[in-house]
């Protein structure tokens, strides 16, 4: 299973509605609002990374009033959990 972290800059005030549609994809295990530069955290999981990339383009990016988004992707031989 690949796991990969998002996160989203949106329109102002539309946060409640994007959060609603993300959380209708299933391979999004967490999503949440946030306070700071970015307005919402995802955390999604996949079974390859190509079907990570995918959600992201083609699911994610194109909801309305998505403005930008950062994925950050761990560096799993450093440890953590």
């Amino acid at each position: 299973m690949e796991s990969l972290y998002i996160l989203i800059n949106c329109d102002l005030g539309s946060e409640v509605d994007i959060i609603s549609e993300l959380a209708k994809i299933p391979e999004i295990k967490e999503v949440r609002g946030t306070y700071g530069i970015y307005d919402i955290f995802v955390k999604l999981q996949a079974d390859s990374q190509s079907a990570l990339e995918s959600i992201i383009t083609h699911k994610i990016r194109r909801l309305a009033k998505v403005r930008s988004t950062v994925t950050l992707t761990p560096i799993l031989s450093q440890g953590g959990r």
